[in-house]
């Protein structure tokens, strides 16, 4: 998996943070709306002790319930004006219902919208007033027992009440209007507000069939509340209890009270404030944000258990769909917390609290912060992915750098470009091209060893291959013994050869086994110079340099070496009775060991290759040295972290090779 995936990855790890959040604001959510739960039964336990002496009577008989406006209604036989009113007509045989009605109070009066379906009504004929008619019955319980009036009309239009009897008296305070439609009629009345749970009901009158040809008056009623044997009560909203509980309600609660077959008693809330964002004062941010506390908001709503659908309108909620705790819906209105709690005599006080301040309260809360946070989280992880992309982009350019450094058999092609980043993969940029530098210089190295070695071949081999020809062509003992000489020392070449280059094979493989120690190189040097001068008496070798305190960490038999090729070097070239100084001093970084040699200078074109295998810069007599012995100094300093190098001393006359070393770099007091 490429970095950039996995940087991917991990960032979508992130995203976790957001989710607890939202986790973490529906447990709240589900804390709080059980919480309000536990409030809401307290708060209506308390509304019902207080509802305990106000309820109305009831008993076994059915209800008229009338539902109350705010308005007065325009009594005109139309019911365009009802709340809830269809004017549709039913198609034929779409209801077998004969009657359909709707009674209302608005102050103190009552209206009553009654539809009656019959083919062809028979009206009242004032020339025939015996004639059996069709008429409406109206009953209620007055101060002086049950009262009755009749609504007749010779023919749609305005009616009024009649009271019953041999010589009928019209009643003004019952009026109307009666209009014909295309299944029967409709009849609009205004009268009287009956008492509160007082008795009311009435009935549809119709001539019994061929009594009109027999001479009779009778008719029977046919439908309406009255036709059954006990009339019902009126019920209608009690303008007492809803004030009563008005001044226990919270803003964004509703409480409902109930009778036992589910009609409103009392009917009051308390709207929530709400408050709407004011889009045009806000920053892009703030407008940002106010969508996302929305979008969690509707999360909210989402993860929330469906709520309990009722009807958005009506005068009745059926016992059966309530339960003790639920949450609950009014048509597409906002959901609702309810309880509910019985009341004495079957009654039933439904509260409700609107959710969306529980809502508002837990999505609010840590809405903005789980908001910002996945904002700030987004953000973050797009710049993580462009960072991750950036990097991946530096990555693959360093690899086809190095690819393009180095070819499929490990040549080097070329120098890889400088990075000046000063990051971690700008050192290891840099560190690939000095090692792709190093592997260029080495293969220069190896090819020139290489040629090197070549040529330090060829010759004795050449001698070997010449002599044993002209051996094997001369018959002569003495030619013969000069050719074989020659083959011994063109052979003892090939062996000195491969015993140097097996002795810097030695050296290196030595510098794993060897151990460092702490020792003062000063005392060795002084006692390497006068082990020296008894060696050497044709010449003066002498130590210039402290008698002690240059310690140094290393190993004491390698840096003997190291002396005993720089001053067998320089016997070689120092003249009889020539001075050869072995010099020792501090400096800031370290020692420097010194050996000078008088006599002939070094060649400016060999003073840094004379440190290579196979320079030397002697003349072709002397066939015993091949260079190797300088290699060794230099892999001896370099074990020890120094350097050398060879300069000529224009003072002295001479060659002076400097051994710098990493020691104490000042004098020990």
């Amino acid at each position: 998996m490429s970095l950039k995936r996995q940087l991917f990855m991990a960032s979508l790890l992130m995203l976790l943070i957001p989710w607890a959040g939202l986790q973490f604001v529906l447990e709240l959510d589900t804390a709080l709306r059980e919480q309000s739960s536990n409030q809401l039964s307290a708060q209506a336990n308390r509304m019902a002790l207080a509802l305990s002496n106000q309820l109305p009577v009831t008993d076994s008989r059915e209800t008229f319930y009338a539902t109350t406006l705010n308005r007065a209604l325009n009594v005109d036989g139309y019911g365009d004006d009802w709340p809830g009113y269809d004017d549709t007509e039913a198609p034929p045989d779409a209801t077998h219902e004969p009657l359909q009605w709707q009674a209302a109070v608005h102050g103190d009066l009552l209206y009553l919208l009654i539809r009656v379906q019959t083919a062809s009504p028979i009206y009242f004929d004032p020339g025939q007033p015996d004639r059996p008619f069709e008429h409406v019955r109206i009953y209620w319980q007055g101060s002086d027992g049950l009262r009755e009036r009749h609504i007749r009309t010779p023919a749609p239009g305005p009616v009024v009440g009649w009271r019953p009897g041999r010589e009928p008296a019209a009643d003004y305070q019952i009026s109307g209007v009666w209009q014909a439609t295309g299944r029967g009629y409709q009849l609009e009345l205004q009268l009287p507000r009956p008492k509160e749970n007082s008795l009311f009901s009435f009935a549809i009158h119709r001539p019994v069939p061929d009594s009109a040809a027999a001479g009779s008056r009778q008719t029977e009623p046919v439908a309406g509340p009255a036709v059954n044997p006990r009339m019902p009560r009126v019920v209608t909203r009690l303008p007492r209890l809803e004030e009563g509980l008005s001044a226990s309600l919270l803003p964004g609660q509703h409480v409902r009270v109930l009778t036992p077959a589910g009609w409103i008693l009392a009917d009051s809330h308390i709207p929530a404030p709400k408050t709407q964002a004011d889009f045009n004062a806000m920053s892009p941010l703030e407008i940002v944000e106010q969508i996302s506390l929305n979008g969690l908001r509707a999360l909210v709503r989402y993860f929330r258990p469906l709520p309990l659908q009722l009807p958005e309108t009506g005068d009745r909620i059926a016992p059966e769909q309530l339960g003790e705790s639920a949450i609950v819906r009014h048509g597409d209105g906002d959901a609702h917390l309810m309880v509910t709690t019985e009341l004495p005599a079957g009654h039933v006080l439904v509260l409700e609290q609107s959710l969306e301040q529980i809502l508002a309260l837990s999505g609010n809360t840590l809405g903005s912060v789980i908001v910002r946070s996945t904002f700030l989280i987004i953000s973050l992880m797009l710049i993580l992915l462009g960072y991750a992309s950036w990097l991946s982009w530096r990555i693959a350019r360093l690899q086809r750098a190095v690819h393009a450094s180095v070819d499929d058999d490990g040549r080097i092609l070329g120098v890889m470009p400088p990075s000046k980043a000063r990051d971690e993969l700008g050192d290891l940029s840099r560190q690939f091209s000095q090692m792709v530098d190093n592997l260029q210089g080495y293969t220069r190295y190896l090819e020139s060893f290489a040629r090197r070695l070549s040529h330090e071949l060829k010759t004795p081999v050449a001698v070997v291959r010449s002599s044993l020809e002209n051996l094997s062509q001369d018959s002569r003992p003495d030619q013969q013994a000069i050719y074989i000489e020659r083959a011994h020392q063109a052979t003892d070449r090939l062996s000195q050869i491969l015993q140097g280059m097996s002795e810097a094979a030695r050296l290196e493989q030595s510098f794993d086994q060897a151990e460092k120690e702490v020792f003062d190189l000063a005392v060795v040097a002084a006692q390497a110079a006068g082990a020296y001068q008894e060696l050497s008496p044709q010449h003066r070798i002498c130590y210039v340099g402290p008698a002690n305190g240059c310690t140094l960490s290393g190993s004491p038999e390698l840096l003997v070496q190291l002396l005993d090729k720089l001053v067998d070097n320089a016997r070689d070239f120092t003249p009889a009775k020539g001075r050869i100084e072995i010099g020792l001093k501090h400096q800031a970084s370290g020692l420097e060991l010194s050996v000078f040699n008088e006599g002939s200078s070094l060649p400016d074109h060999l003073a840094s290759e004379i440190f290579s295998p196979f320079i030397s810069i002697r003349d072709g007599k002397d066939q015993g040295h091949l260079g190797q012995g300088l290699l060794i100094v230099r892999l001896i300093a370099e074990y020890h972290g120094g350097t050398v190098q060879a300069t000529n001393d224009k003072a002295g006359g001479g060659v002076r090779f400097r051994v710098s070393l990493p020691g104490t770099g000042l004098p020990e007091s």
